[in-house]
């Protein structure tokens, strides 16, 4: 069964489609192409898993399309990886009624977006998302970047799709590590707005954590519901969108500070969440038992729940490049509820740090 969400943003509005098998539908992608011509943009290890099937299924669809193998890590989410799209796209004389499709990860998406984004000042690209977290976070809502030394998706544009394929077949190769951490993800929404969500999070962690597809379908199209409603009401984060950071102040910290791919996105989301959570809970927003249902939850799902040990002084100095900080002054998503988060700077660094250093190893 295929459910179908719309990103309803005018005459750029997109559809979601969300179902098993989906890459072996060619009637879900054609009509979206300009021309029959695609670029495949994915990774070493998602190539050998899905390029071909993709590839088979456009050309039933009479699209010829070349491909672009990426290496596979956050630490190649960078200038001279992207190069190697470009080059690809030049070489092959594409044009700006190309249609370049992101296959992969959060990485991959991110970096194929930009390219469109960028390539003779814009492309048509579409989302073929392979992870969980790609399938419920990274590949809606047009944000797409790359990281710098000094901090992550600093570089980037919003450059919405033209359609999400979320198939949720491919999760089975998924390794179990980036199941987990895809979840983090999942967990924040019910966290920032949907606490019906969170308790049946609650109820069905086992669940997801062993493949049930059925839990699945519902977790994904849940959680890509929840960001396509944020994305339409606030596209370019001027305000709500904000929401959906909650955890990635502190998470990108610790990405940035340990070196990009040593902690997965999604495992520093989770250790920053509880950092945020434990913030929140000083300021006398959330109770203690408050934080120890989302810390539960997140252990449940074998996420970390601690920060590494980098020194309270080195999480604000990174954090200081995070792109909420306005007029010099850190602003964080922090908890009123579970179900109910706030954009907020009423945390001083003295009880940031405090929070930092109780929930840091």
């Amino acid at each position: 069964m295929i459910q179908t969400l719309r990103v309803e943003l005018g005459e750029r509005a997109y559809p979601i489609h969300i179902g098993s098998g989906l890459l072996s539908r060619p009637d879900l992608l054609s009509p979206h192409f300009k021309q029959k011509k695609a670029v495949v943009v994915t990774n070493e290890t998602v190539g050998p898993l899905y390029l071909n099937a993709l590839i088979d299924s456009l050309r039933q669809a009479g699209i010829t399309a070349i491909s672009v193998v990426l290496p596979d890590g956050e630490q190649f989410k960078n200038w001279e990886t992207l190069n190697l799209v470009f080059d690809a796209l030049l070489s092959n004389h594409c044009e700006r009624g190309t249609m370049l499709v992101a296959l992969g990860g959060g990485v991959v998406g991110d970096m194929g977006g930009f390219a469109a984004a960028c390539y003779q000042r814009g492309m048509p690209f579409a989302q073929v998302p392979t992870t969980l977290l790609s399938l419920v976070d990274s590949s809606v809502g047009g944000k797409t970047a790359i990281n710098h030394p000094l901090g992550k998706n600093m570089i980037g544009a919003f450059y919405q799709p033209k359609l999400v394929l979320a198939d949720i077949s491919t999760l089975k190769t998924l390794p179990a590590r980036e199941f987990k951490a895809g979840l983090a993800e999942v967990i924040k929404y019910g966290l920032i707005r949907d606490p019906d969500f969170f308790v049946w999070l609650e109820g069905n962690v086992e669940r997801l954590l062993a493949g049930d597809e059925d839990a699945l379908a519902f977790a994904v199209h849940r959680s890509c519901q929840n960001k396509a409603e944020v994305v339409v009401a606030d596209e370019r984060e001027t305000g709500e969108r904000a929401l959906l950071n909650l955890g990635h102040t502190f998470g990108h910290a610790i990405e940035t500070g340990l070196g990009y791919g040593v902690w997965l996105h999604g495992e520093a989301v989770a250790a920053g969440t509880l950092i945020a959570a434990e913030l929140s809970c000083r300021l006398g927003w959330l109770t203690a038992e408050d934080v120890g249902r989302i810390e539960a939850i997140f252990l449940r799902a074998g996420l970390p729940v601690r920060g590494p040990a980098m020194g309270a002084t080195r999480y604000i100095e990174l954090m200081r490049h995070d792109k909420k900080v306005m007029d010099g002054k850190l602003r964080l998503v922090l908890l009123n509820a579970i179900g109910k988060a706030v954009v907020s700077d009423a945390a001083d660094e003295a009880l940031i740090a405090d929070a930092i250093c109780a929930r840091c190893t």
